[in-house]
């Protein structure tokens, strides 16, 4: 029988999660989507993601792609509602639809967009998905800093040591930070994503909007290529994969 490959579009709370990637020893969004897909299809399904996220990141829109032999109509008609009832209440599949054979969720995604939530007193209905900041912060100092990362550029300063990457080059389209009721958002937009990299730029917009450094200083920071310039990581609470672009692939 034929091997098609499709795409699975779903979202996850991170929360409970060590990431995306599949751990020994721990449990990730992937072990459980796998095992799902696995169940309902009656064939042992290996997912690949779109990229992966670190413990506690969630994701409002995030891609896999699989490969699955001799699937008849009735069954991916009614694949979405058969692997959510698989899955946990905080995995949610949205769509599975067949792409070509050689389709790729990683490597064929042009743009990818994060929000990183932070909020400025305590609320019982942001915990896990918004840092409780104890502090002020200067936006317009932040979105100042924020404009120098736009453009194609060496972001070696926020990206963990030691990944397996050819190249450490990317092209933030959108960077910005915006007010919201007691926080604040800060999006960005690139074609790739280096490892723990939004988290390393907001803990060091963090730094901006303190009055720490300079906006300014956010060149000098980038142009040293060292993660120890760079401001600390903030939580992982709230950060949020909001979406990924794909050349072939029509929004739902």
């Amino acid at each position: 029988m034929e091997t098609k490959r499709y795409f699975v579009e779903l979202s996850y709370d991170g929360t409970n999660y060590h990431g995306w990637q599949i751990q020994p020893n721990a449990v990730s969004v992937q072990e459980c989507l796998d095992k799902a897909l696995s169940t309902y299809f009656r064939q042992q399904v290996a997912s690949l993601g779109c990229g992966r996220t670190d413990t506690g990141v969630h994701a409002t829109q995030f891609f896999a792609h699989i490969d699955l032999v001799g699937v008849n109509e009735r069954q991916l008609l009614n694949a979405t509602t058969g692997v959510n009832a698989l899955l946990p209440y905080s995995i949610a599949v949205h769509r599975i639809f067949e792409v070509a054979a050689v389709a790729h969720a990683r490597f064929d995604a042009t743009a990818r967009a994060y929000h990183y939530y932070l909020h400025f007193r305590k609320n019982p209905f942001k915990v896990n998905r918004s840092w409780l900041y104890k502090g002020k912060l200067n936006v317009e100092q932040m979105n100042k800093a924020a404009e120098l990362l736009l453009g194609q550029k060496d972001f070696s300063c926020f990206s963990k040591s030691n990944t397996q990457t050819f190249t450490n080059n990317c092209n933030i389209s959108y960077a910005k930070v915006e007010q919201q009721a007691d926080g604040l958002v800060f999006t960005i937009k690139a074609d790739r994503f280096l490892r723990n990299m939004v988290r390393a730029i907001m803990g060091t917009l963090v730094m901006v909007g303190e009055g720490v450094i300079e906006a300014e200083h956010l060149t000098d920071i980038i142009a040293s290529k060292n993660r120890s310039n760079a401001g600390q990581s903030v939580p992982a609470c709230g950060l949020f994969l909001t979406s990924v672009v794909y050349p072939y692939v029509e929004s739902d």
